[in-house]
């Protein structure tokens, strides 16, 4: 999700090739690697017991703390046992995911299933497998994609920390440009391949006056912040906030949050969303349509979108996606709901048109602005 070089990845290409995808390890006459949804397994047991046949589970881009993905991945080891859980380049962003795909083909350690940007998710259907979790119908229209490629799982604001010991409390993006910031502000990555770093731009963007069709005022925004000498290359993880090395970083409000939790005690941390327009996104889920364990890897779109997960993403402070149908149900846990914080009085969220010709717009400009 940020951006860190998938070095494993070009290792794992000399490991073993992987076994037949979805040919029918337990005998059940049931092909996982065509599943489209739960009902060509007859059942959820149908499906667990294919997956546990598997026995394993490859997935990339899962930091732990990022929206509480270690209480989750150590809740599905817990209840499948017999599933392990291959946890492979953690810090790698969007586009890297894809590459790693693409680098392990047919190979055993292939990621089975992605958590990804949507300008990634948008250009990269060619690697999706169709695939519909049974609460479909609770995920909003515009959060998934409509032939069933891959569909949102967690949202949030983009936000500004800050080391309050460091630097002043900015108030706005233009407090940014000025000598007390030198050398100190981040972004999550490169946003032309992580969804943090894309977002920043956007919000940038909307924040300066400019409309999500045209992202050319938030690149222009981050070109006078290079200019002056306030931004640096640094991509932002609780290891160089606690050391001090990025003390202003653009991020989600949820992972902003996160770093003020795990540093207390170590050092100050605010999180602020600046007056005006907020900028709103969604990662998304997506299953590789040459997962080495296909069976696992619907397994785990259907574990992550039952009522207990989608609430331990809201303990990370994230806004899970099915947030209003479990709301309408009563399945959100009204102590975590109440603790978000309150949302901008106007929220705007790209469309995938949006996205689409944003990401192209950074890959023509970006790389030149930040030189």
């Amino acid at each position: 999700m940020t951006g860190v070089a998938l070095v494993a990845a070009a290792a794992l290409t000399l490991s073993a090739c992987a076994t037949d995808a979805g040919a029918d390890p337990n005998g059940s006459g049931i092909d996982a690697s065509t599943a489209t949804s739960l009902a060509d397994f007859g059942s959820f047991e149908a499906l667990e017991e294919a997956a546990k046949a598997e026995g394993q589970l490859n997935v990339i881009a899962l930091p732990r703390d990022w929206a509480n993905y270690g209480e989750i991945l150590d809740l599905f080891a817990e209840r499948y046992p017999e599933i392990t859980i291959n946890e492979a380049s953690p810090d790698a962003s969007s586009a890297e995911e894809i590459q790693a795909a693409e680098n392990l083909r047919g190979q055993s350690t292939a990621p089975d299933v992605f958590d990804l940007g949507l300008a990634v998710a948008l250009s990269s259907t060619d690697y999706f497998a169709e695939y519909r979790v049974q609460r479909w119908d609770d995920i909003p229209d515009a959060l998934k994609h409509p032939d069933g490629l891959f569909w949102a799982d967690y949202g949030g604001y983009m936000a500004v920390g800050y080391d309050p010991d460091a630097v002043p409390a900015p108030t706005s993006l233009q407090d940014l440009l000025g000598p007390d910031y030198r050398g100190k502000v981040a972004i999550n990555g490169d946003p032309t391949q992580a969804g943090a770093a894309f977002a920043a731009v956007g919000m940038a963007t909307v924040q300066n006056g400019g409309t999500l069709d045209d992202f050319s005022a938030g690149i222009d925004f981050f070109e006078e912040l290079n200019a002056v000498g306030n931004f640096i290359k640094i991509d932002p993880t609780p290891a160089t906030v606690a050391s001090g090395e990025t003390p202003v970083v653009f991020d989600w409000d949820y992972l902003n949050a996160g770093y003020a939790a795990n540093l207390e005690g170590q050092r100050n941390w605010e999180v602020v969303v600046f007056d005006g327009i907020g900028y709103a996104g969604y990662y998304n889920q997506a299953i590789n349509k040459d997962a080495p364990n296909p069976a696992a890897a619907r397994l785990w779109q259907e574990f992550l979108y039952s009522a207990e997960v989608q609430n331990l993403w809201l303990k990370g402070g994230a806004r899970p996606v099915l947030e209003q149908a479990m709301v309408d149900a009563g399945e959100i846990d009204e102590a975590l709901y109440a603790a978000l914080p309150e949302p901008p009085a106007e929220t705007v969220v790209p469309s995938a048109e949006q996205s689409a010709a944003a990401g192209t717009l950074l890959g023509q400009r970006w790389a030149a602005a930040v030189q």
